[in-house]
């Protein structure tokens, strides 16, 4: 299993997930351009020393990237929720920019689509905590 980040835009979230990553033993995707600059010191101080446990790729756009799995986009435009998803040891979760989500031509190219389902008025949660709380489900259902 893995997790895929669709060009991220908040470098803290990207160093949050990276920790998450590395201490799950999922890999990560990183699909360019990223919201920031990419600077390899600011990465490892984000990423902590956890970075060294990390199998990390990096795309440099949507169009490099071939994931081997079945994609899985979170997302709040749809009405499967996570927790009634059957998920499989290859899949490879995918969240969108803080700031945008995904475009529909990447909306539409994925697999599947989940949702976290949430209180009333309540919009989105932050991207490294739906992307923990749907990885924890997602392995807890494959291993």
């Amino acid at each position: 299993m893995r997790l895929a980040l669709y060009e991220p835009d908040i470098p803290q979230n990207v160093g949050a997930m990276m920790r998450l990553c590395a201490c799950l033993g999922v890999g990560l995707d990183i699909i360019e351009p990223c919201g920031f600059i990419w600077d390899e010191a600011k990465i490892r101080r984000a990423g902590m020393d956890y970075i060294d446990h990390l199998a990390l790729t990096r795309h440099r756009d949507w169009a490099a990237f071939a994931p081997s799995g079945r994609v899985v986009l979170l997302t709040t435009k749809t009405t499967q929720s996570y927790l009634d998803f059957a998920f499989q040891p290859a899949d490879v979760l995918m969240v969108g920019r803080e700031s945008a989500g995904v475009p529909e031509a990447v909306h539409d190219a994925v697999a599947a689509r989940v949702t976290i389902p949430m209180a009333g008025g309540c919009r989105s949660l932050n991207v490294a905590t739906a992307a923990a709380l749907v990885l924890g489900e997602a392995l807890r259902q494959t291993r």
